[in-house]
């Protein structure tokens, strides 16, 4: 019988771990194609943790670069037990001082 290649979801299954995340080079190679459909946008991740997300961590990373109005994101319990966690700043790029900055930067470049 040949080797499962998806050994890692039946040991999930059967250790009873729901828990998939879609892996971070999946998410850059689809969405880079949709680079100026973000473009003063808002981006809400309903996710288990952002600090975890990898779509928390791609935008985040990426936040600039696709001109993004805003990023959100919320969870339920985050990994660490806290229900209802709220990040110390729930406004991660979203004050002046950070967009004059990239608007520095972005001259700078042109």
């Amino acid at each position: 019988m040949a080797k499962s290649k998806n050994a890692n979801l039946h040991k999930a299954k059967s250790g009873k771990n729901d828990e998939f995340y879609t892996q971070f080079n999946d998410i850059q190679n689809e969405l880079r194609h949709y680079k100026e459909h973000f473009k003063d946008k808002i981006v809400f991740c309903n996710c288990d943790d952002p600090k975890q997300s990898n779509f928390f961590k791609y935008f985040a990373y990426n936040f600039y670069l696709f001109g993004l109005k805003r990023l959100v994101t919320t969870c339920y319990k985050n990994a660490s037990g806290e229900e209802f966690s709220a990040l110390k700043n729930p406004t991660l790029f979203d004050d002046e001082a950070s967009r004059e900055r990239e608007r520095e930067r972005r001259a700078r470049c042109a």
